[in-house]
């Protein structure tokens, strides 16, 4: 999907072919759509391989040939997945690539992103597509934010999650703090190298700033620093959450099974004495012709054997 829009009075419109100082947004293309990004726009073919590319990681790239930038960076993204008892929610991140060249803003995509999505509603005051620095500072400090929202929300889950372990030690529970930890350790990693990008680009060396752009870069900085401190923090206590739990889920099964032994040793001493009588032995066994005398000893043996146990806490 190409989507072109630029500024007019100060409203973002929707327009039909590229004009200078417009914005356009490509989401997944098709092959023609490659070919006309290519082709037409003379995008560079390496650039477009690189924006394409999952994998790939945040970073700067130039051409002073034909003085093409681009800028890679990892934005928030929740998923829905859908398995056969439920619907739980993972939260990832996507790379988004800038390309700034002939007055052209280009964001390139494999996944709808929310920020865009509020820049084409008009969400945003102030857009002005002509502008491909102010552009490009307040999508990244939109992203911040977003990051921000997520890790509230994973902190709310994990809250949630963790009452639940507290009723019932039941998998799903334990997977989705699994699934919980994973999203923030991605959430780490790309905050930190979204935060070198911008870091590289606060020393003016590859986009030109203004004193305007300076403040709002500054702001963008701080909410990436606040947001690695608040994935830092969660981290740990998911971690330490995780390991407690771990071990509560051991010590019940210790407990489980010497309550198990217990009762095991307790109803073998039935077997033993009653086997015991059992036997065909010349002579007789002393008391076997009362039939209530193994019984008895049978009944104060597990008495006795009940106290003890219970004395030394053998069945908590």
């Amino acid at each position: 999907m190409i989507e072109m829009y630029k500024t007019f009075d100060g409203i973002l419109r929707k327009i039909d072919k590229p004009e200078s100082g417009c914005w356009i947004n490509v989401v997944c293309p098709t092959d023609s759509e490659k070919l006309f990004l290519l082709n037409d726009l003379k995008l560079l073919p390496e650039f477009l391989k690189q924006a394409l590319d999952e994998e790939e990681s945040p970073h700067i790239d130039y051409d002073d040939d034909y003085e093409q930038r681009l800028i890679i960076i990892d934005y928030p993204l929740l998923e829905k997945k859908v398995n056969k008892d439920s619907t739980s929610l993972q939260y990832t991140t996507a790379p988004l690539s800038f390309v700034s060249y002939n007055n052209y803003i280009i964001t390139i995509s494999l996944h709808e992103c929310l920020e865009l999505e509020d820049f084409k509603k008009g969400v945003v005051k102030g857009l002005n597509t002509t502008l491909r620095t102010r552009f490009f500072l307040t999508l990244m400090l939109r992203m911040s934010g977003r990051y921000l929202t997520y890790l509230r929300q994973i902190d709310k889950l994990s809250s949630l999650t963790e009452n639940k372990l507290h009723k019932s030690m039941e998998n799903q529970e334990l997977i989705q703090m699994l699934g919980l930890e994973k999203s923030l350790v991605y959430f780490s990693t790309s905050l930190k190298t979204d935060e070198i990008i911008m870091n590289k680009i606060l020393r003016g060396r590859i986009i030109k700033l203004y004193e305007e752009d300076q403040d709002l870069l500054d702001d963008v900085l701080i909410e990436l620093h606040q947001a690695i401190e608040m994935c830092n923090i969660y981290s740990n206590i998911l971690s330490g959450t995780m390991d407690a739990f771990a071990s509560v889920i051991s010590n019940n099964l210790n407990i489980v099974m010497k309550v198990l032994a217990v009762i095991t040793i307790v109803m073998s001493i039935p077997n033993i004495i009653f086997g015991f009588y059992g036997m065909n032995v010349d002579g007789g066994i002393p008391g076997d012709i009362y039939w209530y005398i193994p019984l008895i000893i049978t009944v104060v043996i597990c008495i006795v054997l009940i106290f003890i146990f219970k004395k030394k806490k053998m069945f908590k």
